[in-house]
């Protein structure tokens, strides 16, 4: 018998080049290490994705998206740029001011709640950006393809009119600082205001409108081709305007540290006890339109007021994700990069409540707009130049976020007139850069945006509450698609963001609130007209699937997007075993159906199939059907049970397959039992039944999972230790994968590891493959350890332990059955006259090719001996039935496959993807 395996090798081996026929050719299908990238896992033509961006929901048979050459990391594609959005103006300029006015405790307060908004946020815009790839596009990526097209586009574009308009604001902030800090510079006379209220009236110096105007469009034309530049350019000057920012901050922290020391000004106190006991309390006062107190001054402050005021200073956390496309590690880098700068800048805002607090006398607070400056150390200048570059740096931000929003919601391919903004994947969004870049520049021309200024705010908050609901809605529908890399979160945490954002918007302006939204709704209506439909597999949908006559009306027949993509098994309750007449189905069919639901969400439907005729048996089955449906609750699983009346199993299941379910509720896997008893009973009529099931599930589109070793499957009490093992060899659609994750929300395998077996038929392709497959598994957010075989070392187990191989035994012994199985249809073809028969049917057998299929799986299950005998359960690929071939034949294959192994599912998918690799 050795012998017949070395010659059997040897002349498999001498085949070579594209006449070379692969060793898994029982599979069906070519080996996994033939589509190194994991082209196709499918093996045939996969419609368009009903995504409106062609491509971009690229399933895992897809192939992978192209990269641009340059890729940003953490520190500067999120940390930098989402500091410098954060640290503004209003630091610098106004938080002195907060904190006279609200007092030291109310200003904690203050800083709290507007930070708490912002990180809970950035919790929520982590665990979506970690669930998947991610696309160009930032919070409006994650919003539409949680919330929807509809609702994501008009967020969407609300936010990129805020990040417009904001690099508009900043640079104008940028210029009147300047011009107030060189007044010569200035080529129009400056306005002259003098203003009342104080110990002495003072002066204030304005800028005149037109210096602004011709200042601004410079400064803004000179970013626009920093931008222009692209993300390499971005990436060299952004250091330039954040270093002496961070430098600027240095010197007012020293400079608070020495205040009082030398020479203060009038009203600062230095570091003081009692100046922190003075300002502890709030005092609020009215105050002229230039923030100094004044009696009859017609600006009224309270808590609400300074929200709308400082909330500003804590924007910006989009930065980072608004350049999604630009970074190397999306998944590591937004979630770090967003949390630690939110982080780091709160405590920064903490901290200098208490030192502003304890520096000065309450007047001097708030009469002194540039106290940060007059207490710097050495000299105020630094603090105009960290003013003029903070706001410069958020410009840049502002301004290279924007384009790329703008482009990405165009290369969706939702709303037509968009179109020119469109770019392809790698390439700078310039046409997009230029629109933006007009846009600001107008705005800039309109010089004063008093009135547009709160609506910004409402902007950033609205698109900060639409990413908090998605992840919300993803959280509590918890999809099989649900599996973000970060763990801190809780839909609880989304819903209390969602809340503060809401209420800060209504805090800040009950009016500019529903303005804001009225634009928003207007977007959403006009998208929902004139926009192309798409499915992106949102957390509507799949709230809709867990809404029975709702998900039936809302998306019909349709093929279902993988990320809502549910397992609805059809298990065969006919164990092919002998059961007690009181349990309708085998016990442990029913835990292993649960195992196939994440949190027990999912329907299953058991059936059985009652020989005979239908009106005699009509009764019986009711009574059957009842029995099952009380045993199903029994067991804690939810499903549904049906009987069916028919003349024999394989015509009823034949119906079964075809009718059972409506709609997308269809069954979508068929689960059996393997019929391990047909040999020891010779049952001969269970190959031909056994095989036609199958060949009617492959017709029907059906997956399948066979289950030995059934007696030994786990209830929910008993604890498995050890590996789940995979032997993915032909192309799924992901869904023995899947189910290994599935396995893993058990408690009985929530201890086991998942091991993924590769097969390569040459040496040189191992590491490619292995290289792919982890790369596949990190992208599906599945932690799994690859292994790959090959098939040299499946020869060399051949030749070297064939004596010690125990699976030879039940090689030759197979070898001997179907000889004998051979001969018997020969010599009764011979006695009658006719060609072969089996089954009823003509056979056409190569005999050389029954050896190879023996052969093969006698590999496969001596390789599955050697690496997995003590996994607590193995996944294998099930091998269609080969073509005239006799059933006995593939029941022979099967049972080769299986043998010695105490527990395996045995899996085939069907032409659908069950799982994907983009958020």
């Amino acid at each position: 018998m050795g012998s017949n395996i070395k010659e059997y090798s040897s002349t498999d081996g001498q085949a070579n080049g594209p006449q070379r026929e692969s060793r898994l050719e029982l599979f069906g299908f070519d080996s996994l290490v033939n589509i190194l990238g994991l082209k196709s896992m499918t093996g045939e033509q996969i419609a368009a994705p009903s995504s409106p961006r062609d491509g971009e929901d690229i399933a895992i048979t897809h192939g992978r998206p192209k990269t641009p050459d340059v890729k940003l990391g953490t520190m500067m594609g999120v940390f930098v740029p989402c500091l410098q959005n954060i640290l503004g103006i209003i630091y610098y300029i106004r938080f002195s001011w907060i904190v006279g006015m609200a007092g030291v405790w109310e200003s904690l307060l203050l800083v709290a709640f507007c930070g708490l908004c912002t990180f809970l946020t950035g919790i929520s815009l982590s665990a979506i950006a970690t669930n998947g790839a991610m696309k160009g596009g930032g919070p409006y990526y994650l919003i539409g393809r949680a919330l929807g097209p509809e609702v994501g586009v008009s967020i969407g574009l609300c936010f990129f009119l805020g990040n417009a308009v904001a690099g508009s604001l900043y640079v104008l902030g940028a210029v009147e600082t300047f011009l107030k800090a060189v007044p010569a510079a200035g080529i129009f006379r400056e306005t002259i205001t003098k203003v009342n209220g104080t110990t002495v009236a003072e002066p204030i110096q304005n800028p005149s409108s037109h210096d602004l105007q011709i200042y601004g469009i410079v400064v803004t034309i000179l970013l626009c081709f920093i931008v222009f530049g692209g993300v390499k350019m971005i990436n060299r000057v952004a250091p330039a305007f954040l270093i002496p920012v961070l430098f600027s901050l240095f010197c007012i922290y020293v400079g608070i540290a020495l205040a009082g020391k030398d020479d203060p000004a009038k009203g600062v106190t230095g570091l003081s006890l009692q100046s922190l006991k003075d300002n502890w309390s709030s005092d609020y006062q009215n105050t002229n339109s230039g923030g100094v107190p004044d009696p009859d001054g017609k600006v009224t402050w309270n808590f609400n007021a300074m929200v709308g005021l400082f909330f500003p200073a804590v924007t910006g956390i989009m930065a980072g994700s608004n350049r999604s496309a630009s970074l190397k590690d999306t998944q590591r880098s937004i979630p770090i990069g967003t949390l630690a700068a939110t982080l780091t800048t709160t405590a920064m805002y903490i901290v200098s409540v208490f030192l502003f607090g304890a520096l000065a006398t309450r007047e001097k607070l708030l009469t002194d707009r540039l106290l940060s400056a007059t207490v710097a150390w050495p000299f105020p200048a630094i603090i105009y130049i960290g003013i003029i570059l903070s706001t410069l740096g958020a410009a840049l931000q502002s301004l290279t976020g924007a384009p790329r929003l703008l482009a990405a919601i165009a290369n969706d391919d939702i709303l037509p007139v968009l179109n020119y903004f469109k770019v392809a994947e790698g390439n700078e969004p310039h046409i997009a850069t230029l629109f933006t870049s007009v846009l600001c520049i107008g705005c800039v021309i309109i010089g004063n945006l008093d009135l547009i200024t709160p609506t910004i705010t409402m902007f950033f908050l609205l698109c900060y509450a639409g990413v908090n609901l998605s992840c919300f809605l993803l959280d509590l529908l918890d999809a099989p698609s649900w599996r973000p890399r970060w763990k801190f979160h809780h839909w609880s945490l989304s819903l209390l963001g969602a809340s503060l954002c809401i209420v800060i918007m209504f805090l800040i302006s009950w009016s500019f609130t529903v303005v804001s939204l009225a634009l928003a709704s207007l977007i959403y209506y006009y998208v929902s007209i004139k926009g192309k439909a798409g499915d992106w597999g949102d957390g509507f949908k799949s709230a809709y699937f867990q809404l029975a006559l709702r998900s039936l009306r809302s998306l019909g027949a349709n093929q279902v997007h993988p990320k809502n993509w549910y397992p609805i098994p059809l298990v065969f309750c006919r164990p092919w075993g002998k059961l007690p007449e009181n349990v309708p189905c085998h016990p442990k069919l029913a835990d292993f159906a649960n195992c196939m639901k994440k949190k027990g969400r999912g329907m299953s439907i058991f059936f059985s199939i009652l020989d005979g005729d239908y009106h005699e048996h009509a009764e019986e089955a009711k009574n059957a059907c009842k029995q099952l449906a009380t045993y199903i609750d029994y067991k804690n699983c939810e499903g549904v049970a049906e009987i069916v009346v028919a003349p024999s199993m394989a015509e009823g299941f034949r119906g079964i397959v075809q009718t059972m379910g409506l709609g997308n509720l269809k069954p979508n896997i068929v689960v059996m039992r393997y019929p391990e008893i047909w040999r020891r009973e010779n049952l001969i009529e269970i190959p031909n039944t056994f095989v036609g099931i199958i060949n009617d599930c492959i017709v029907a589109n059906k997956a399948v999972v066979i289950v030995k070793g059934l007696d030994e499957w786990p209830n929910e009490y008993q604890r498995q230790y050890g590996t789940i093992d995979l032997y993915w060899i032909v192309r799924d659609g992901g869904l023995m994968l899947l189910l290994s994750q599935l396995l893993l929300n058990k408690a009985s395998f929530e201890s086991c590891k998942i091991q993924v077996f590769c097969i390569a038929e040459e040496d040189d392709e191992a590491e490619g493959l292995k290289a792919d497959v982890k790369k596949f598994l990190y992208d599906l957010r599945l932690q799994a350890e690859v292994i790959v075989v090959t098939m040299k070392s499946w020869d060399a187990q051949g030749d070297g332990e064939s004596a010690q191989d125990e699976s030879l035994e039940a090689f030759t012994s197979a070898q001997q059955r179907i000889s004998s199985y051979l001969a018997n249809m020969k010599a009764k073809a011979e006695k009658e006259g006719t060609q072969l028969m089996a089954d009823g049917k003509p056979v056409v057998l190569n005999e050389q090719q029954v050896e190879k299929f023996l052969y093969t799986t006698l590999k496969l299950n001596s390789t599955i001996l050697r690496y997995s005998r003590m996994a607590a359960v193995v996944l294998v690929s099930l091998p269609p039935p080969p073509l005239n071939h006799p059933a006995y034949f593939y029941m022979e294959y099967m049972d080769l496959l299986v043998e010695n192994v105490p527990r395996l599912l045995m899996v085939r998918g069907y032409r659908r993807d069950v799982v994907t690799l983009f958020t």
